[in-house]
């Protein structure tokens, strides 16, 4: 999603939004707990492997702290906004929003759709950006309960309705049930994938489906870790795993394949 979050700062200084329902699947803040257990011959290679390289990872980086909102439709405004630009570029667009008073429902359907994209345009591709924000509203409509009726839904039923919104995606849909939804779900972005191509655990023609069922078969469904994983992946890809990486200086060079 174009997310560095190792480098993340926020310039309007707002902390992360308490979710009032972490204890769906545990604590949503703070470092993930050794929750693989101790028995290393129960567990297949790739569970090892994966384990390793979170545990690598949180000392290298550290946690992340992510996704950094005030609300959860806001968490899911910025899903939209990050979709192919970097999050500085979102969150221009976000503080725009937020300025506007229009980072909570009732607030952005108030908007025409031409000041609707003004607002959006630092994020880049503002009319198709503003449309999907426009569609979401009609989906959190939909749902008949407003933004917590949505997000209450079983987590299936969630996804599927957001995936019938124009605009939204596997990855999107996947960043909004994680963050905003709360419940265990992996989001496979363009650095988990280049991760998972170039440490030899998944084709690099592999689908979508294929790698999230690879890391949701192997981790935990523990909406805490998932988050911080996701997380820490895409730290290593803006610092290490880029498209020329930087294999030398990885944490994770020790679980290269030789042939890299």
């Amino acid at each position: 999603m174009g997310v560095c979050l190792c480098e993340f700062e926020s310039r309007s200084g707002h902390q992360k939004f308490e979710f009032s329902r972490a204890q769906r699947t545990g604590p949503l803040d703070g470092p993930c707990p050794d929750v693989w257990g101790h028995d290393d011959a129960a567990m297949t290679t790739i569970k090892d492997r994966l384990a390793d390289a979170y545990r690598i990872l949180l000392a290298a980086f550290g946690p992340q702290d992510w996704w950094p909102a005030l609300s959860r439709f806001e968490v899911m405004v910025g899903a939209v906004l990050t979709q192919n630009t970097s999050w500085t570029n979102a969150e221009r667009a976000i503080e725009n929003l937020r300025e506007e008073g229009a980072l909570e429902p009732a607030g952005l359907a108030a908007l025409s759709v031409g000041r609707l994209e003004e607002l959006v345009r630092p994020a880049g591709f503002y009319r198709r950006k503003a449309k999907t924000l426009t569609d979401l509203l009609a989906t959190i409509a939909r749902s008949g309960g407003g933004l917590d009726g949505l997000l209450d839904l079983a987590q299936d039923d969630l996804r599927r309705a957001l995936l019938r919104t124009t605009g939204i995606g596997p990855e999107t849909a996947d960043a909004i049930v994680l963050y905003a939804g709360g419940y265990p779900t992996f989001v496979v972005d363009a650095y988990t994938r280049r991760f998972a191509a170039r440490h030899g655990l998944a084709s690099e023609r592999a689908s979508y489906d294929e790698i999230q069922s690879l890391f949701e078969n192997a981790l935990p469904r523990r909406t805490d870790l998932l988050n911080e994983y996701h997380a820490l992946l895409v730290c290593l890809g803006k610092r290490f795993c880029r498209p020329l990486p930087l294999c030398e200086e990885c944490p994770l060079r020790s679980d290269l394949p030789a042939s890299v």
